[in-house]
């Protein structure tokens, strides 16, 4: 190998020298086309299609695992918003039992809401 590269060979392999019977002198060399196989053409195109294929494929997963990703994050999210409201909950139960303890406190309290006998003032 001349220090060309697998395509220039390639290029240059188009061509096969024939020699001929009569010809001892390599200097005329009659070049004949040769055709590249059906067969390597068929394989090249297979793997395009698979190459293709597997492109396809990559994106596919790596949209897919993006979309994972970010359904996880809006579902930590989600339940850290559940967990505060759950905690402010029982913040406001707690408030409303003191806020109505304190009312009954002052309704037993005050003259106003006391119930009076009326038939004990009639007499």
């Amino acid at each position: 190998m001349d220090g060309l590269s697998k395509e220039e060979e390639e290029e240059d392999s188009t061509f096969t020298n024939i020699s001929l019977a009569d010809d001892i002198d390599h200097s005329s060399r009659v070049l004949y086309p040769r055709p590249k196989s059906l067969l390597s053409k068929m394989m090249n195109a297979d793997m395009d299609a698979v190459d293709a294929e597997n492109q396809v494929e990559l994106e596919e997963k790596t949209r897919l695992i993006n979309q994972v990703l970010e359904l996880q994050h809006t579902l930590e999210d989600l339940s850290a918003r559940v967990d505060a409201v759950k905690e402010e909950n029982l913040k406001l139960k707690s408030e409303n039992q003191v806020l109505g303890q304190y009312i009954e406190n002052l309704m037993s309290a005050s003259s106003v809401f006391q119930t009076t006998d009326t038939k004990s003032k009639r007499k």
